[in-house]
């Protein structure tokens, strides 16, 4: 089974169910070389992990070709933060005060504007990234009202031993009460359930790049 095989079987069963909701190849540890026919077939969104490995892989292609929208998708550390600005579209894991701040330098200092979301941590999962909800409100005003960063919606991971629905659901619910278009929720395994809660963006990486992905 084709990269691109696997990838048209995904969005087959993306559109029908939320045909604006947009995939996400999450391309980290992938070569260019197997990223490539991706680009060939036209897909322009694309996630890494880490910002370093971005770097160096992306760098150069993003020179030549404007039409990527990449997508920072693992934890952000704050010392990564103008880096991460220079180089990503999005940035799906924005979970505190200091990181807000230095974001919100960093785009003054390269003269551009990222698209935002909050990754929220509803579990209360010390070993994962994300805010947690009693902290959202006061990070949301924070990066609204004065750093002027565009938060569009909220990112959720779900912990393995929560149940993804419930923790999809309540996410959707939390945007909608701040208003906030966008939700990025949903990976490979548990897309489809995401998309019908409402996600917008499915990040999605083994069920493109494995072999016989997708049945």
């Amino acid at each position: 089974m084709s990269i691109i095989n696997n990838f048209i079987k995904i969005q087959d069963i993306v559109k029908s169910i939320n045909s604006n909701c947009k995939i996400i190849a999450v391309t980290k540890s992938q070569s260019l070389e197997l990223i490539k026919p991706l680009l060939d077939y036209g897909h322009n969104h694309f996630g890494e992990n880490k910002v370093q490995e971005a770097k160096k892989k992306w760098s150069t292609t993003l020179e030549y070709n404007n039409n990527i929208n990449l997508h920072l998708v693992g934890r952000l550390q704050s010392n990564k933060a103008e880096d991460a600005v220079n180089l990503f579209t999005y940035i799906h894991s924005l979970d505190s005060i200091k990181l807000a701040e230095k974001l919100s330098t960093s785009e003054q200092k390269f003269k551009k504007k990222l698209k935002y979301f909050i990754q929220v941590n509803l579990d209360k999962d010390i070993n994962k990234g994300g805010i947690f909800i009693d902290e959202l409100d006061n990070l949301i005003k924070l990066c609204q009202a004065e750093l002027q960063l565009n938060i569009i919606g909220l990112m959720c991971l779900p912990s393995i031993s929560s149940y993804a629905i419930e923790i999809f659901s309540k996410l959707h619910e939390i945007a909608q009460k701040y208003k906030l278009p966008d939700l990025s929720m949903g990976m490979s395994n548990d897309f489809i359930d995401a998309i019908k809660c409402g996600s917008t963006h499915i990040r999605v990486g083994s069920k493109i790049f494995s072999n016989n992905a997708v049945n």
